[in-house]
């Protein structure tokens, strides 16, 4: 019997405005990617600043960047950047770890019924 976990994948509230900018094809995009995210967790996508659990994805021109926490089963989506905001992004994320940590915790506490 095959069996696997799927990965719960937290946006942040910045992230949920940021998909709401997308045009049609980013969004039917970023849909597919938060589904292969769901099903194949902290293996997707290119790992970034030498950190296996913080990666990112394209969207055409855009950038999807998001933290994996295995041991919770959660990944938490961070940003969605353009190409030549792409260093400033990755340092404002690693700057924030921490707290994207308390994030997934605490959104990952409210669907545990």
């Amino acid at each position: 019997m095959l069996s696997f976990i799927m990965f719960i994948v937290v946006l942040t509230e910045e992230v949920e405005r940021q998909f709401r900018k997308l045009d049609a094809s980013e969004y039917c995009r970023a849909m597919k990617i938060l589904k292969q995210l769901q099903e194949h967790g902290d293996i997707v996508g290119t790992p970034l600043a030498g950190l296996w659990f913080f990666r990112e994805k394209r969207i055409n021109g855009k950038r999807l960047y998001y933290l994996a926490y295995p041991s919770l089963t959660g990944i938490l989506i961070v940003a969605v950047s353009e190409k030549k905001s792409q260093q400033a992004t990755i340092d404002r994320i690693i700057a924030d770890i921490a707290r994207y940590g308390q994030i997934i915790h605490d959104k990952l506490k409210e669907k545990v019924p």
